[in-house]
């Protein structure tokens, strides 16, 4: 698709921009081809709509599939069972048909058939079986975007736009985009569907036991995001079986916009002798599905394992029932990848925006941006994090950088390097629109005014990728100096922002901070402003704390003493310098008076040892210009110790590969190149593999930890003697016969190398014959084994059966979405690594001797 023409329709009102929004002039349906008044009415929440079950489930089973066959093409060259398929659904009551077309983009189907050829087959088989709604039915692409992977954003959007347009123009009545697990290829795969067609979109996430999914993200971050950016219908499929999916579900009832849609598993699967059988049968699966309905789901069907039978039981609960209409929390959130801030409706809660990725007044931050140092900024996102921001504000606006090019990559590294949302600062919208159409979340847009000209520009963008907006209170006449005069303009950027579709809870009223030093009635004024908006318009209020005290000595007493009256006042989102202990010490007292701490335990806990900063030579630690040397944070970027090992634990665990060749160099002035790898990185990277066990890390945080000691281990071997750093120990993986995903194999590999193994990665799709070959010629004992789909786990169980017979001294560990401990043990392998963390563990342990 041309970038020109795609851009311009960015910011339309179309209508994909749907949620349950405000503003009586706002159809949230307008311009969307809805078939019928029934799915209208689903759109909306007041009836259920019944899909269909697994398609590969029942291929398989019927014999019509074989391992490493591409399913999405029998749709082209056996038509009539596809059909036969579809029609045993509508049998079982299923009103929605979903399209055997879940691989076919042009990365999958490699050229073996045209992405329109297989759409077009496909919706005609769903719709010959007399299907009432045939969704088109879009899966992941198989590949792991940037930062992660090597794939683009608007690569990704192509393939997308690609298979919508195809769908489109063969008929489909819905697009069901299902089973991601990264939430930004999720974005992007709306975003490609509501910028180029006008189907209802349904779009659904895959949760594994802990509650996240394979990158991280909560079911509120992923309910938040994708309703908010227009999907009309938003869920979990795949995963698990109902019982286990019914809290995901919960949570996501209570955070989206839009219905929630529900396709569980038939529980988790196993081989029985040739076939792969799932453990939840019809009766129980519809007895799990009650709590699936009373959770508030509406769109309800089956996954991987499920049949006709299992379709009969949800058709039966839906029959006669009536869902109770719902309204989503009213809460003010905003969302990173994997975490999200949630004020809630109007209970007290406070969220600190850290101001400190801003050039404004900080030479050492511009100096930095001007050399394309964005490492340095990476450092202030960490220090402030590590100092209890909840947000980041992100501005990079010089007049010689490219902004709008600059911005968008620190956005993109910022999203490994911290679990913060952002705040998108700028006054550039092309700038602004470039990093949140690119950002694996729901952002702040900072800012829009009520200038009719920045209602106009910003507002669209706001709607189009669903963001929160601060909205400040100036408009062609300036700032102006009464409070009531503030409250008429926030009334205004409201009221213009429902008519955009953009709801109350979005919104979130700057009434601009100005120096009191030049007039002291300005504070009382923007207090008394901030309590107005609060209370007539219901909308949470933020303030830049610091301008208040521009021209006083002991500014952060002022800023300090200012900040707790807009506290009481009404204020929630202060943006302020987190690494200011003064500031930080009100916020968190003034939350213990709020009730936001319950049982003001988190204050006892931080303050009850603490010294009082205001006895024993206060006065003494007054810095010689007069303002309070309260806080001394070590400069960004660097770390807080002069012990080189410390300096690269904090590197490492932080994810900071531009530090780490110095800190290596620093390490290597004092230690043997081994003792570096095997006394330091393999100890640090244990705790990171440590803490992802744990939840308290997660895969791109584990990622980038792994890029950070490679960067290390680059600079070891250029100083290290030549053949001192050869690995005898060798680890072959490889994806098996007729598989051909390997995002886990190569993170996998990624993190293996990055503990010193050497890894021979024979790629995807690859024979029994090729594995024993590649063990024999380069005389590994252990090899890894990945698989995704259900069909190949039979190829993985005849390449483990060769090993066995050919080379008995093997060991074999295997991984992947399918499988689990049981299923490997089934299947004859040595070990079972759910992830890259515990694949490490396990060549550990192997190589040591331990198994």
């Amino acid at each position: 698709m041309d970038k020109r023409s795609a851009k311009s329709l960015r910011c339309t009102r179309r209508g994909g921009d749907a949620a349950f929004c405000e503003g009586a002039s706002y159809d949230r349906f307008s311009g969307l081809a809805i078939k019928d008044e029934h799915l209208a009415a689903v759109l909306r929440g007041e009836e259920y709509l019944v899909q269909d079950g697994a398609m590969g489930t029942i291929l398989q089973a019927r014999g019509l599939v074989k391992p490493g066959q591409e399913p999405d093409l029998l749709t082209v060259s056996n038509p009539e069972a596809i059909t036969a398929i579809h029609a045993d659904y509508v049998a079982a009551g299923a009103q929605m048909l979903t399209t055997n077309t879940f691989c076919a983009n042009r990365r999958k189907l490699a050229g073996e058939a045209s992405v329109q050829e297989v759409f077009s087959a496909a919706i005609s088989c769903a719709r010959d079986a007399g299907g009432r709604y045939v969704a088109a039915n879009i899966g992941p692409i198989g590949a792991l975007l940037e930062p992660l992977g090597t794939m683009t954003f608007d690569e990704a959007y192509d393939l997308f736009a690609e298979q919508v347009v195809a769908a489109r123009e063969a008929g489909a009545d819905l697009l069901a985009i299902e089973t991601f697990t990264d939430l930004l290829e999720a974005k992007a795969a709306v975003l490609a569907a509501k910028e180029n067609c006008d189907l209802p979109i349904f779009i659904s996430m895959t949760f594994g036991e802990d509650g996240r999914t394979f990158l991280g993200t909560s079911p509120e971050v992923a309910a938040l995001t994708l309703s908010a950016l227009g999907a009309h219908a938003v869920g979990v499929n795949c995963s698990l079986g109902p019982a286990e999916l019914a809290p995901i579900v919960e949570t996501m009832v209570k955070y989206a916009r839009c219905p929630v849609v529900v396709r569980p598993n038939a529980g988790l699967p196993r081989i029985e002798g040739d076939a792969t059988v799932f453990d939840v049968e019809p009766d129980e699966y519809g007895r799990a599905m009650e709590r699936i309905f009373a959770a508030g789901a509406t769109i309800v069907g089956g996954c991987c394992g499920t049949t006709p039978a299992y379709i009969e039981k949800i058709a039966a609960l839906a029959d006669g029932r009536t869902p109770s209409l719902r309204e989503p929390a009213s809460v003010c959130a905003v969302a990173g990848p994997r975490e999200a801030v949630i004020l809630e409706g109007s209970e007290a809660a406070t969220a600190v925006i850290g101001e400190r990725i801003n050039p404004t007044g900080k030479p050492r931050l511009k100096e930095a941006l001007r050399e394309g140092n964005l490492d340095y900024a990476i450092g202030e996102a960490i220090a402030q994090q590590e100092a209890g921001a909840q947000i980041l504000d992100v501005n990079v606006g010089l007049p010689e950088i490219d902004e709008p090019a600059v911005l968008l990559e620190l956005v993109k590294k910022l999203q490994v390097a911290t679990a913060l949302p952002l705040q998108i600062d700028s006054s550039d919208p092309e700038a602004v629109e470039e990093a949140v159409r690119r950002y694996a979340g729901k952002p702040i847009i900072n800012s829009v005014n009520a200038k009719r000209e920045s209602l106009e520009t910003v507002l669209p963008i706001a709607k189009h990728y669903g963001c929160a907006v601060v909205a400040l209170t100036l408009d062609e006449n300036g700032i102006p100096p009464t409070a009531e005069e503030r409250f008429a303009l926030a009334q205004r950027i409201v009221e213009s922002a429902a008519s955009y579709g953009i709801p109350r809870d979005d919104i979130v009223i700057d009434c601009l901070v100005m120096a009191v030093s030049t007039n002291q009635k300005e504070a009382r004024e923007i207090l008394r402003a901030v309590t107005l908006v609060k209370e007539r318009l219901g909308v949470r209020t933020t303030l830049g704390v610091s301008n208040v005290s521009f021209g006083l000595p002991q500014r952060e007493l002022v800023n300090a003493t200012f900040l707790a009256a807009a506290f009481g006042a009404g204020l929630d989102m202060p943006i302020l310098n987190p690494l200011s202990e003064r500031y930080m010490d009100v916020v968190k007292s003034f939350r213990v008076l709020d009730a936001e701490d319950g049982q003001a335990a988190n204050f006892i806990e931080e303050y009850a040892a603490k010294p009082d900063p205001y006895k024993g030579g206060f006065r003494a630690a007054q810095a010689s210009d007069g303002t309070q040397a309260v806080s001394a944070p070590a400069p960004a970027g660097e770390a807080r110790s002069d012990d080189p090992v410390e300096a690269a634990r904090h590197f490492i665990m932080t994810g900071r590969k531009e530090q780490m060749p110095e800190a290596t160099l620093r390490l290597l002035a004092e230690h043997e190149p081994l003792s570096v790898i095997n006394d330091v990185f393999i100890p640090i990277l244990d705790l990171v593999g440590a803490k992802f066990e744990r939840g308290e890390f997660f895969l791109p945080q584990m990622m980038a930890s792994a890029e950070a000691v490679k960067a290390g281990f680059d600079v070891i071997r250029a100083n290290a003697e030549p053949g001192t750093l050869e690995s005898d120990k060798r680890i072959i993986l490889a994806t098996v016969k007729g598989d051909i995903h390997d995002i886990g194999k190569n993170i996998v590999k990624m993190l293996l190398e990055n503990y010193g193994y050497r890894v021979i990665d024979l790629g995807r799709d690859v024979s029994p014959e090729a594995v024993l070959a590649a063990v024999r010629e380069h005389d590994v004992k252990l090899v890894g084994l990945s698989a995704l789909m259900t069909t190949t786990v039979k190829a993985m169980e005849e390449t483990i059966r060769l090993l066995r017979e050919e080379v008995p001294d093997c060991t074999v560990f295997v991984g992947g979405a399918v499988l689990n401990p049981e299923y490997a043990e089934i299947i004859g392998a040595d070990y079972y690594g759910k992830d890259a963390a515990e694949a490490a563990r396990i060549a550990g342990e192997f190589f040591s001797g331990r198994v």
